[in-house]
């Protein structure tokens, strides 16, 4: 089976706290682009992008720790997997192996990283573009705003998941490619681009060990940085992409981001899901490519 990787160079290796992190490039001119994957996803989300914006741009994509075919060091021993501790890996990868100021996209949790990496480390980020951010809606401070029985049952999913043969189980019955494939077909509003490929690139880390503890863990964190908290301090502009059929971040709810003076534009996909990189490229990369050109002048 011809996998996704074949159309690409092989991924490169940088060492990260003594781990060893995955990562794909392209383009050899123009300004520096890193792209920042969401939750359980890695680089290969954003294959349909880096050959694209790479004709003009040097394209970085990365796999954060704990994901893709990066380390995945077991929570709270060496690493935590937090939103500060992902903002940081690429805060030191666009210093170390990029090389200068870059800009930062990112998709869903992938949103929170990259104002997270500009905020704290305010010399890197020329600007940072946000394909359907996570709204963090299970955030203990956005708890209270939800109906009761999500405000109640969040916390009791969350206890029994802690355990840890309950959550080893329960993430053994989700890694699997007919339960990946049904969660796709909510996420994306075409099924037509939920393919094997697709699939195949959110399986095959899940079956690494100690994927199931970083899964594990991150559902467990109800803490850290909100996209409210981060958008006011942010250093540099923003954009801020989403898909209007989105079932699980609402674009209803998205829009009140856009009124944040560092919002640019808010440009909504029309009939695109949670991916619109993936679902839609001929949509986002355009889009990306005209922003980049803009902040270059």
């Amino acid at each position: 089976m011809k996998t996704f990787t074949n159309t690409f160079t092989s991924t490169q290796t940088w060492m990260w706290q003594g781990f060893p992190i995955c990562y794909q490039t392209q383009g050899t001119s123009g300004p520096p682009v890193i792209l920042v994957h969401g939750f359980g996803a890695s680089w290969g989300h954003w294959r349909k992008n880096i050959p694209v914006l790479g004709e003009s741009c040097r394209v970085y994509a990365i796999d954060l720790i704990g994901f893709g075919a990066s380390a995945k060091p077991q929570p709270g021993e060496k690493i935590t997997y937090t939103l500060e501790t992902w903002g940081q890996q690429v805060a030191d990868f666009c210093r170390e192996v990029v090389g200068e100021p870059a800009f930062l996209v990112g998709n869903s949790i992938g949103c929170i990283v990259v104002m997270q990496t500009a905020v704290t480390n305010p010399d890197i980020a020329l600007g940072t573009a946000l394909l359907n951010c996570s709204l963090r809606l299970l955030h203990d401070r956005k708890r209270l705003t939800l109906p009761w029985t999500k405000r109640v049952g969040a916390p009791i999913l969350q206890k029994l998941l802690s355990y840890q043969a309950v959550g080893n189980f329960f993430f053994s019955q989700l890694a699997k490619p007919k339960t990946v494939r049904k969660i796709l077909l909510q996420a994306y509003a075409n099924g037509d681009t939920v393919t094997d490929e697709l699939v195949e690139i959110l399986m095959t880390p899940a079956s690494d060990p100690g994927a199931a503890a970083v899964f594990l863990a991150f559902t467990a964190y109800s803490s850290g940085p909100l996209p409210e908290d981060l958008l006011p301090v942010l250093p540099c502009p923003a954009i801020i992409l989403w898909g209007t059929a989105d079932p699980w971040e609402p674009i209803d709810l998205g829009r009140k981001l856009a009124n944040f003076p560092q919002v640019q534009k808010f440009i909504p996909l029309e009939g695109v899901g949670h991916c619109p990189q993936d679902e839609s490229p001929e949509l986002v990369n355009p889009i990306l490519q005209d922003w980049i050109r803009e902040l270059s002048i």
